[in-house]
C-alpha cells in the first residue's frame, strides 16, 4: 500500500484493518465497539460472531485492547488467551458506564515507568521519598477524563480517546513498533510520535485519514522516555 501520510516516526495507510496483519509489533487500539456508533462510513453493528472474529484477527497478541469489560472477556475467550494485565480506565460521564478495561494480551506492562503523586505526602516517609525525587507507580486504575465536545483536544471524530490514556499505555508497555488497525482520530499514532516511538496505523475512512494526517503534521508535543 502507498502511505497516506508518513514521517520519521509514523506511517498511516488508508485501507482495512486486516491490511496490517503481516506487520510484527505491539497492537494498541480502541476499536469500534459494535454498538451502533455513527461513524462516517464504518457500519458499527455486525453480527456478534463476525465481530468477535474481527477482534481476534486484528487484536492478536501482543496487544493492548481498550473496551468495555464484558466485551473484553468475550474477546479474550475468542483469542484463547488469559490477559497478562487489566487496568481500569475510570472517568466521569453522564452515562451508566463509568469505566472501561485496558487489557494486555501477550505483553507485560511496567506500571513503575510512569509515576503519580502520593496520596499522603505529609507522611514523613513519603515526604522523604518526594524529596529524593521519587514518585508512586501507577495504580491498576487510571482516572482520565474522556474527550468531550468542550475538551481542548476534541477533533471531528465521534469517539476520540484521550491522548494521555494512549501516552500512558505506550510508556508502560515496551515495543519497537506500535500498530493501530483502527486508527480513528489518530490518538495512538499521535501519542507514539510524541514519545519518539515508531508506529503504523490504518484507517478505512478517508475523511478520518485526512484528520489524522493534519494532527500528525503538528509540532511534536514533547518527548518522554
Amino acid at each position: 500500500m502507498t502511505p497516506y501520510y508518513a514521517d520519521d516516526f509514523v506511517t498511516l495507510y488508508h485501507g482495512q484493518a486486516e491490511d496490517l496483519l503481516p506487520l510484527d509489533g505491539l497492537v494498541v487500539s480502541d476499536p469500534p465497539y459494535n454498538v451502533g456508533y455513527h461513524y462516517a462510513s464504518y457500519r458499527d453493528r455486525m453480527a456478534d460472531g463476525e465481530y468477535l472474529d474481527l477482534m481476534a484477527l486484528t487484536m492478536r497478541s501482543p496487544s493492548v485492547l481498550i473496551h468495555y469489560p464484558e466485551d473484553s472477556f468475550a474477546i479474550a475467550a475468542r483469542l484463547g488467551e488469559v490477559p497478562r494485565k487489566v487496568v481500569a480506565w475510570v472517568y466521569n460521564a453522564n452515562t451508566p458506564r463509568q469505566w472501561r478495561t485496558l487489557t494486555w494480551f501477550g505483553a507485560e506492562p511496567d506500571l513503575s515507568k510512569v509515576s503519580q503523586p502520593y496520596k499522603n505526602p505529609k507522611d514523613p516517609r513519603i515526604a522523604a521519598l518526594i524529596a529524593e525525587g521519587k514518585g508512586r507507580a501507577l495504580y491498576d486504575w487510571w482516572h482520565i477524563d474522556q474527550v468531550k465536545n468542550v475538551s481542548a483536544e476534541k477533533m471531528a471524530h465521534p469517539c476520540q480517546v484521550p491522548l494521555e490514556l494512549m501516552r500512558r499505555i505506550l510508556l508502560v508497555t515496551p515495543s519497537d513498533l506500535v500498530i493501530d488497525p483502527f486508527a480513528g482520530s489518530g490518538t495512538t499514532l499521535r501519542a507514539a510520535k510524541d514519545i519518539g516511538r515508531r508506529a503504523v496505523g490504518v484507517e478505512m475512512d478517508e475523511a478520518y485519514c485526512e484528520l489524522i494526517a493534519e494532527r500528525l503534521s503538528q509540532e511534536v508535543l514533547g518527548l518522554s522516555a
